[in-house]
C-alpha cells in the first residue's frame, strides 16, 4: 500500500510549503523511494488560469495542458515525480464534479452536503496517485489552517487516516515561530494556536516544521514538544535561508527528518545520496563569472510572475559557474523613460510572456534595443510576438504593423488568432495548452542548444505568427527556424547576423531543472558571456591605444 504525507501550514500563509513538500520529495527519491505529488488549492476558481500574476503568482503549465499552481513547479525542479492534471486541484474543481455527479443523478436522490459528498472527492483525488508504483504521496493542503476554506480538505485528510490506517498516514505542519526583536526572544505561542486548531478538527501533527529566522533552543524545542504534543525530535527547524532555495533539503536533513519519515511510515528506503544536489550547491556559492540580464515584462515588480523564469537563469548559471544578476524592469518604464536609460549595460535581455495591451510598446523598445545593439536576446510566448511587431515595424517598414490581440484594425497582422480559436468563447482552460512538439532547423542556434531535431514544449497561447508573412521575413533575415511538424505553425524564430536573437511561442522556462538546465536559457547566458567578454576585450584595446 501507498504511504501518505500531508503537509499543511499554519499561523501566516507563504510559509514554503510547496518548497518544503518539494524537498521531502526529493530526500525520498535520493532514498530510491518512488514518489507523486499533489497539491490542493482552497480558492473557488476552477484553475488559476484566468486569474491575474499580480493574485497568484505564475500559471504553471503540464505537459497534458494543466493550468496549475506555480508549487507544481518546485514539485518538477526538486522531484522526477510525474506531474498531471490530477496532481492538482481547487475547490471550484471538487465542487464542480460534485455539482456534476448531482446533475447526472448519481447521488440516487440523496442531499449533497459537504460531508460525505466534497470529503469523499477529495478522498478520491488523493487516492488516484497511490498504487503498486507509487510507494509515498506526498499531499499539500493549501491555504493556512483556520481558514474557513481549508476545513474541506482538513475535514478530509484526518477521515484518511482512519479509511487507510494511521499507520500509513503521516501529517507534516509547517508554522512559524517568529523573533520578537523588542523582547529579544522566539516566540512559539503562534505554533501552539495552530497546533490547537488542527487538534480541534481531529488532526495531531506527527511532525512539525519551524521556520524561523532565528535558530531554535533547546528550551524553545522543549516546550513546543511538550505543547503540541509532538517528539522533541519531530520538531523540526527550517531556518531561512538567504542563499538558495536548493538549500532547504540539506538543512532537512540535517534536522533529520528523512530519516524520521522513513522510520514512522515502516518505508524501506536506501542510503541517502545527495552528492549531485551538494554539487549543485557548491557550483551556486562559487561562481567563476558574473553576468547581467534585463527582465522587461508588465509585472517585472512581481517576482513570482515570472518564478520559473527566475529559476531557469539560475539553473542556466550553475551550467556555466555565472552568477546571473537579473534586473527587473517595467515595460511600461521603458515606454515612458527609453530603452537607452533603462537597458544600457546589460549582457542579455528576455521579454516574457503575459496578456492584455498594458506595456507593450515598452516590450517593443527593449526589443528593438537589442536588436539594433546586437544584446543578447530570449522572447517568450507574447515576448515572440512583440518581437515580430518591432520587425514587422522598423526592418519591413510596415507602418501599424500589431498583433490583432491588441489591434484588431491593423493593415499588417502580423500576429493573428489561432484557427482553432475563433469559435471560442469561454476564456479558462481553452487556449493552445501543454506539450506540443516542434522540428528544429538544423542549421538554427536553436538546434545547436539542444542537440536534436524534434523537442517536446510547453505551450500556452492563443495567438500566433501570421503566415501570409512568413517569406517576407526570412527574406529581411528573420527566419522561423522551428515549426509544428506540419509546418503550420511557427515556434521558434531566429534572427541572422544578430550574436543571439531567438524568439520562442512556447514556454522553455517549464523544464528547467537545477541539475538540467534547459537549453535555450544556457544558450542565453553562453552569449551573454560571450558578449561580456568582447566589450571587455574592446575596453583593453582602447586602453592600448
Amino acid at each position: 500500500m501507498s504511504k501518505h504525507i500531508f503537509v499543511t501550514g499554519g499561523v501566516v500563509s507563504s510559509l514554503g510549503k510547496g518548497l518544503t513538500s518539494a524537498s521531502i520529495g526529493m530526500l525520498l527519491e535520493q532514498r530510491g523511494l518512488r514518489v507523486r505529488m499533489q497539491k490542493f488549492d482552497p480558492y473557488i476558481n476552477v484553475d488559476p488560469g484566468t486569474m491575474s500574476p499580480y493574485q497568484h503568482g505564475e500559471v504553471y503549465v503540464l505537459d497534458d495542458g494543466s493550468e496549475t499552481d506555480l508549487d507544481l513547479g518546485h514539485y518538477e525542479r526538486f522531484t522526477h515525480s510525474p506531474l498531471t492534471r490530477d496532481s492538482n486541484y481547487t475547490t471550484g474543481q471538487i465542487y464542480l464534479s460534485v455539482i456534476n455527479k448531482e446533475r447526472r443523478g448519481e447521488f440516487l436522490g440523496k442531499t449533497v452536503q459537504v460531508i460525505p459528498h466534497i470529503t469523499d472527492e477529495i478522498k478520491g483525488c488523493i487516492r488516484k496517485l497511490a498504487g503498486d508504483d507509487v510507494d509515498v504521496v506526498i499531499t499539500e493542503i493549501g491555504g493556512t489552517v483556520g481558514d474557513i476554506e481549508s476545513q474541506p480538505f482538513l475535514e478530509a485528510i484526518r477521515q484518511f487516516a482512519l479509511d487507510v490506517g494511521k499507520g500509513n498516514c503521516l501529517y507534516i505542519h509547517l508554522t512559524l515561530v517568529p523573533y520578537l526583536k523588542a523582547a529579544g526572544e522566539l516566540k512559539t505561542k503562534p505554533t501552539q494556536h495552530s497546533v490547537g486548531l488542527l487538534r480541534q478538527i481531529g488532526i495531531q501533527p506527527d511532525v512539525l516544521i519551524c521556520r524561523t529566522e532565528r535558530s531554535l533552543s533547546r528550551a524553545d524545542r522543549d516546550k513546543i514538544a511538550l505543547f503540541c504534543n509532538v517528539p522533541i525530535e519531530a520538531v523540526i527547524e527550517e531556518k531561512d535561508k538567504d542563499f538558495s532555495i536548493y538549500e532547504v533539503p540539506l538543512s532537512l536533513v540535517e534536522n533529520g527528518l528523512d530519516e524520521l519519515i522513513v522510520r514512522r511510515l515502516g518505508l524501506h528506503a536506501g542510503e541517502l545520496d545527495l552528492r549531485a544536489w551538494r554539487e549543485l550547491l557548491h557550483r551556486l556559492r562559487n561562481p567563476l563569472h558574473e553576468v547581467s540580464i534585463a527582465l522587461v515584462g508588465k509585472y517585472a515588480g512581481h517576482r513570482d510572475a515570472y518564478k520559473s523564469i527566475y529559476e531557469a537563469l539560475d539553473h542556466a548559471g550553475v551550467a556555466h559557474q555565472t552568477q546571473v544578476r537579473v534586473q527587473a524592469v517595467q515595460s511600461e518604464d521603458v515606454e515612458s523613460e527609453g530603452a537607452e536609460r533603462l537597458l544600457a549595460g546589460f549582457d542579455g535581455l528576455i521579454v516574457p510572456g503575459g496578456f492584455g495591451e498594458r506595456g507593450i510598446e515598452g516590450k517593443v523598445l527593449a526589443i528593438r534595443y537589442a536588436r539594433e545593439r546586437e544584446i543578447p536576446f530570449l522572447g517568450i510566448c507574447l515576448g515572440m510576438q512583440c518581437a515580430l511587431v518591432e520587425f514587422a515595424r522598423h526592418v519591413l517598414g510596415l507602418a501599424g504593423a500589431h498583433s490583432t490581440e491588441f489591434d484588431k484594425d491593423t493593415p499588417h497582422p502580423v500576429v493573428c488568432l489561432l484557427d482553432e480559436q475563433r469559435s471560442i468563447i469561454n476564456k479558462g482552460g481553452t487556449m493552445r495548452l501543454g506539450a506540443q512538439r516542434a522540428i528544429l532547423d538544423p542549421h538554427s542556434k536553436a538546434y545547436a542548444c539542444y542537440g536534436r531535431e524534434m523537442v517536446l514544449e510547453r505551450h500556452r497561447h492563443r495567438y500566433e505568427f501570421n503566415n501570409a508573412y512568413r517569406e517576407q521575413f526570412a527574406a529581411a533575415g528573420l527566419r522561423a527556424v522551428g515549426t509544428s511538424p506540419d509546418g503550420a505553425l511557427v515556434e521558434i524564430i531566429e534572427l541572422e547576423g544578430h550574436p543571439w536573437f531567438v524568439a520562442v511561442q512556447f514556454h522553455p522556462e517549464f523544464k528547467s531543472k537545477p541539475t538540467a538546465p534547459h537549453p535555450l536559457f544556457a544558450g542565453l547566458v553562453a552569449a551573454a558571456l560571450a558578449r561580456q567578454a568582447e566589450r571587455g576585450e574592446r575596453a583593453r584595446e582602447v586602453e592600448v591605444r
